[in-house]
């Protein structure tokens, strides 16, 4: 047999043991198969959400965070409107609750949305405070603090309003800080229209009402 004969049926034997012995393994074979398919790691739900979020909450060019707020597990809001108008409701959970839409309500129903934030924040606040009562109510119908406060209770609530459901989605939003704070340890606050001349630090104007702590 000449040289190259014997050769190409050398050559011919190691490609056909090398293919045994690749089908004769397959565990490294089906291995490499599923390492090349199988994820790294799997994301889980709450991944997901995070996910969802962040990326809700840059402005198109990615520079600016946007204020935000989460509603339920899967939702964001970009702006306290936003924020209102996925939680408005006429129904309020409890008595505490139903003072602080009814505040709100009577103080603020014509201000922004932020103005009616801060209010509801002077409202919880006191209750924080250690200087005033512990409960919305007790606040809110402290003797002499507020105009549409009579006794223990208030003036009529026409509960089908627009304002009405705007004054229980702030009460939540305040109540849960699902926004940021407006009037940050806020306590006390007047309408514009008048001069009360008090001896405290000034917050913040918002609307038509000024803020002091």
């Amino acid at each position: 047999m000449s040289k190259f004969n014997m050769g190409a049926v050398f050559g011919a034997a190691v490609l056909f043991f090398s293919v045994a012995g690749l089908t004769a393994a397959p565990g490294l074979a089906e291995g490499l198969s599923a390492s090349a398919v199988q994820p790294v790691a799997t994301s889980t739900e709450s991944d997901i959400r995070v996910l969802k979020i962040d990326s809700a909450v840059f402005s198109q060019d990615n520079s600016d965070v946007l204020s935000r707020s989460r509603i339920g597990d899967n939702a964001v809001a970009s702006s306290l409107s936003d924020l209102v108008r996925q939680l408005a409701t006429n129904q309020t959970a409890d008595a505490d609750q139903e003072c602080l839409a009814g505040a709100v309500y009577f103080e603020s129903k014509g201000e922004p949305l932020e103005g009616q934030h801060a209010v509801a924040e002077v409202i919880i606040n006191r209750t924080k405070s250690g200087l005033f009562p512990k409960s919305f109510c007790s606040v809110v119908f402290q003797r002499g603090q507020f105009a549409f406060a009579h006794g223990k209770s208030m003036g009529s609530i026409p509960r089908e309003s627009a304002a009405w459901r705007n004054a229980v989605a702030i009460a939540l939003i305040a109540t849960e800080n699902r926004w940021k704070d407006v009037v940050p340890n806020a306590l006390y606050f007047h309408a514009r229209r008048v001069s009360p001349n008090w001896d405290r630090s000034k917050i913040a104007s918002v609307g038509n009402h000024i803020f002091y702590r």
